[in-house]
């Protein structure tokens, strides 16, 4: 994008009832995982008031209990039995065991080179990795800000000093560029709900959320509201209850906030619910690997990386790179560059990211996943935000 602009992203809550999904969805590919890395599972998640229906098509010997961890997931983004009763709301599943005929063993560590050929992708993909400089994160600054606000939201500091909060809520940041340069933030708009007897005002909900959530994550950065930014709080009023009660939700709605908040391309696809042997969620880890590793090296200020995948092939048919004019090489010299410091193959990206081991090494690996973005999460220790191949490619 050229010339002046202004651009705005969102970001959600755990309570979110498509978050709550996701969260679902991937809590289960956590539990088939921790227990046997070479699981195939796909679990995707529908809610409303009351009722979560559950659909797993799996291959696995892992010990599970599906509806178990949708109980915990629900009871613990903390709403009341009013809004989303974790004990006894409604769970139904429709559940297709496939390990008699399809599972085998996967060690892809021990695998050599003619193996891992062998893995090839199942659905035809193309994947988008995006990086900038605009934040330390190489995040576009408006997702970048949208998911401190909502996570700020959800912090337990907040909620213990407003309990009248449902963990429901959403966070928008529009930010006024000029050229390709962040100038300022020019609105900020929080959408939160609250328990039926609350009895909190639209005014105090304002002044609540501009102290407790707002004004802490504003003074981290250097990108501070002035006297013109524009501050939303429910602009449609007070929501009462919030929640799978007003809304419903389901996995894999929420691309955009998964990935680069609609800044640059992204896949359509959903990445909650699904082991690491599916391109559609690992394509989009090694893209953005590729793109961060590209401008963390200096050789582009923005980076968007295509890998183009078809079926029955294990590496990309296209590796793509986009620099906007921004490159200090040719953008076919970068492709030729991460094509050889990157193993873009299937199998090679989830042995080299350990995708099938960090469930058993980190509690809910997955999960956290789910809600703040895919991609972008320095907060957490995720191996496609690693910078290690900056010298392999300068």
């Amino acid at each position: 994008m050229k010339g002046d602009y202004i651009f705005t992203s969102e970001s959600v809550t755990v309570g979110h009832p498509d978050k709550l999904c996701d969260q679902v969805s991937d809590a289960i590919v956590d539990n088939f995982l921790k227990d046997d890395p070479s699981s195939s599972i796909v679990a995707e998640c529908a809610l409303s008031s009351g009722v979560m229906f559950i659909s797993a098509h799996y291959t696995s010997h892992a010990k599970f209990d599906i509806q178990g961890v949708a109980r915990d997931v629900i009871r613990d983004v903390g709403y009341t039995p009013r809004e989303f009763n974790a004990e006894d709301c409604t769970i139904l599943t429709s559940f297709k065991n496939h390990t008699a005929t399809d599972y085998r063993p996967l060690d892809l560590d021990e695998m050599d080179n003619t193996e891992i050929d062998r893995i090839t992708a199942k659905h035809p993909a193309t994947l988008f990795g995006y990086a900038c400089d605009q934040t330390k994160a190489l995040m576009p600054l408006p997702i970048f800000m949208a998911h401190r606000l909502a996570n700020q939201l959800d912090a337990p500091s907040v909620r213990k000093k407003l309990p009248y909060l449902l963990p429901d809520g959403k966070a928008q940041v529009a930010i006024e560029y000029e050229g390709w340069l962040p100038k300022r933030i020019h609105s900020i708009s929080l959408v939160t709900s609250q328990a039926e007897d609350a009895g909190v005002d639209l005014n105090q909900l304002r002044g609540d959320m501009i102290e407790h959530v707002i004004e802490p994550v504003m003074k981290k950065y250097r990108y501070a509201t002035d006297a013109k930014t524009n501050i939303f709080v429910n602009p449609e009023g007070l929501i009462i209850g919030g929640g799978p009660a007003v809304h419903s939700g389901l996995t894999g709605r929420k691309t955009g906030i998964d990935t680069y908040g609609e800044f640059s391309r992204h896949s359509g696809a959903a990445m909650s619910g699904k082991d690491p042997l599916r391109i559609d969620r690992v394509g989009v880890y090694a893209a953005r690997y590729a793109a961060k590793n590209l401008v963390a090296a200096g050789l582009a200020s923005e980076c968007e990386v295509q890998l183009s995948y078809t079926v029955g092939a294990a590496r990309p048919i296209s590796v793509h790179v986009r620099t906007f004019g921004t490159g200090e090489l040719e953008d076919s010299e970068l492709a030729a560059r991460l094509d050889k410091a990157i193993d873009f193959r299937l199998g090679a990206i989830v042995r080299d990211l350990r995708l099938q081991k960090l469930p058993a090494e980190v509690d809910g690996f997955y999960r956290k996943l789910a809600v703040y973005g895919q991609v972008g999460r320095i907060d957490l220790d995720v191996p496609w935000e690693n910078t290690d191949k900056v010298e392999a490619l300068v």
